[in-house]
């Protein structure tokens, strides 16, 4: 099966497993001072190792909280564990997307499987945060994008950690609720705020680049940590200025037969109002205005319900 080269080196988490929360591969730092509880997660996705490579960096760099309290938590390890190089993709989830079920009816209902056993042992953690945020990588080449979920205080959280240069305002999944919407995370009159970081394609060197750079910005802004740890660390330059782009809709694949009308690449501008993007049987989706961005388009996940891509347009 044809896929992007693998670049980086999956970390053996091992010495991670036995955490200090009673639950594995869970680390919380607790400084003892009043301030924010702060958490940062990796491998929502287990194909998704770049952000486990930054808590890797963070827990051999001895980060310890300065004030508040410091969450760092590996999620889908099961997944994880069974990463093939020579079919990388296997190894995004078991049995369903883990971010996809922190809807309350779906984590406390009838329903079973490894993903939503490991979010209902990581909930209380993610219920318990001020500041989240959730590491990631793109299955497609593409400049990394905060995804601010549908929050405009998210939006003002990506702005103080001052990259990377594209925001997302997002409309949301149909196929189930993400992390960084759930409960306070979502409500615009709570302070609480998460966002997404989606550091670049999966395997490529920059993306474990942006993955650590990104979790000690957010580090900084957090306050938990002492801004001079994070000063003599940060791997890359800020951005001259960063950019919102507001999505309007969301291209839902409803068969099998959904096709794009040609290739597309992440946050390509389609100038012409009305171009045709992609097909789906009868059905036809095209920009419905004038600069219309393509938003991780990808056909790696093919199946009905599935978001295939986004249609933004910079604020």
């Amino acid at each position: 099966m044809k896929h992007h080269a693998v670049q980086l080196e999956p970390p053996d988490l091992a010495r991670y497993r036995r955490g200090n929360a009673r639950v594995d591969y869970v680390h919380v730092f607790d400084s003892g001072r009043r301030g924010p509880n702060v958490m940062l997660q990796a491998l929502t996705h287990g194909n998704e190792f770049c952000g486990a490579i930054a808590l890797d960096y963070l827990l051999t760099e001895g980060v310890r909280p300065r004030a508040g309290r410091l969450t760092l938590a590996f999620a889908n390890v099961a997944a994880y564990e069974r990463f093939d190089f020579d079919n990388p993709d296997r190894s995004r989830f078991i049995d369903e997307d883990y971010n996809r079920v922190w809807g309350d009816d779906v984590l406390r209902g009838a329903r079973d499987s490894a993903e939503l056993r490991r979010a209902r042992e990581l909930r209380p953690f993610v219920d318990a945060a001020d500041l989240l945020l959730d590491l990631h990588s793109m299955h497609e080449p593409c400049r990394p994008i905060m995804v601010c979920a549908k929050s405009e205080k998210s939006v003002a959280l990506a702005r103080r950690i001052g990259a990377p240069a594209d925001l997302l305002l997002d409309t949301g999944h149909p196929a189930g609720l993400r992390m960084i919407e759930r409960g306070a995370f979502g409500d615009p009159q709570s302070p609480r705020a998460a966002v997404l970081i989606e550091c670049g394609q999966h395997w490529e060197t920059s993306a474990a680049e942006v993955a650590i750079d990104i979790a000690l910005r957010f580090l900084r802004v957090s306050g938990v940590v002492d801004d001079a740890w994070v000063e003599a660390r940060l791997r890359l330059a800020p951005p001259a200025e960063q950019r919102l782009i507001r999505v309007t809709e969301p291209v839902v694949a409803k068969t099998m037969q959904f096709r794009f009308a040609r290739e597309f690449g992440g946050l390509e501008v389609l100038a012409r109002k009305g171009t045709l993007v992609a097909t789906d049987g009868e059905t036809e989706w095209r920009t419905p205005y004038d600069d219309c961005v393509m938003v991780m388009p990808s056909m790696a996940h093919l199946k009905p319900g599935t978001t295939m891509l986004r249609l933004g347009r910079y604020a």
